[in-house]
């Protein structure tokens, strides 16, 4: 058995991670009730109203040892990552009508050539980055000529106080080279590289930005064609708001498809899927 401690802050906050494959029922019994012990002393949570065995010569069982332990977790990484003051879903919605039209005239040939779409969405307007305009195949840096691209959006996001959420989306296709072991890994370090430019290169305030990766999960259109595939290559700068109704067909959706719900499973095809990127 391994265990591993880190302390963080001088909260007194910890943060436990065990993990084993061959474990004795009576010193996993031992360890779980002095993790439990030494938890409520750091006052990581609540005192337990669970009766916990005295007798440490009936451990208690392995399930209730994960039950304590996903307690734990989940309650260091709540104080870790409790949300401050200004959260992304605290304030009114704004109305993004305005900024829509801005964009699409500073990125019309943009738009025209397929390496940005725009979208409205619930959450607000979803400004899409291709990845055929921004990335190369399986890497998180974006190309040099899409920074002027990157600066006019940011130049127009800068002038009004949003919310913005940065997501990364791959296709279907498993990736595994020598940085990403898979396309979670790949669209979350697309979305946070987004989200660093902003911060480093045009000095957005980091409480106003998130950033999280989708994998092939979330698609605008199926992924059964190598241009629909492109189109779900993408990371996404959501900017949370409103948008009034369009005025125009046009408005609608620019160089953007609506949004794809994918089927229920299908049987495998009979024909190989398209080896992965590397």
């Amino acid at each position: 058995m391994e265990c591993n401690f880190r302390q963080f802050n001088e909260s007194g906050d910890v943060y436990i991670n065990y993990s084993s494959s061959q474990v004795d029922q009576h010193k996993v019994g031992k360890l779980a009730l002095a993790i439990q012990v030494a938890f409520q002393e750091l006052g990581v949570f609540p005192a337990s109203t669970t009766a916990v065995p005295v007798d440490l010569r009936e451990p208690m069982p392995f399930n209730a040892v994960q039950a304590i332990e996903n307690a734990q977790h989940s309650a260091a990484l709540g104080r870790i990552t409790s949300p401050t003051n200004g959260s992304l879903s605290g304030n009114a919605p704004k109305d993004l009508t305005s900024l829509r039209r801005d964009l699409q005239k500073v990125l019309s040939s943009e738009i025209a050539s397929n390496a940005i779409a725009l979208r409205a969405e619930p959450d607000g307007l979803v400004i899409s980055l291709r990845e055929m305009g921004f990335f190369e195949s399986g890497s998180a840096t974006l190309r040099q000529t899409s920074l002027p691209a990157l600066g006019r959006i940011a130049s127009l996001l800068a002038q009004r106080d949003y919310h913005i959420r940065t997501e990364g989306h791959t296709d279907d296709i498993p990736i595994h080279n020598a940085r990403f072991s898979d396309n979670w890994e790949l669209s979350t370090a697309r979305a946070a590289e987004v989200v660093r430019l902003l911060i480093v290169r045009y000095g957005f305030p980091p409480s106003s930005l998130s950033a999280a990766g989708f994998a092939e999960y979330h698609p605008v259109v199926s992924n059964d064609t190598p241009d629909n595939r492109a189109q779900n290559r993408r990371v996404d700068i959501v900017v949370l708001g409103k948008l009034s109704t369009p005025s125009s067909p046009s408005e609608m959706t620019s160089g953007v498809s609506p949004p794809f719900l994918p089927a229920l499973p299908t049987p495998p095809s009979p024909h190989p899927q398209p080896p992965a990127r590397q």
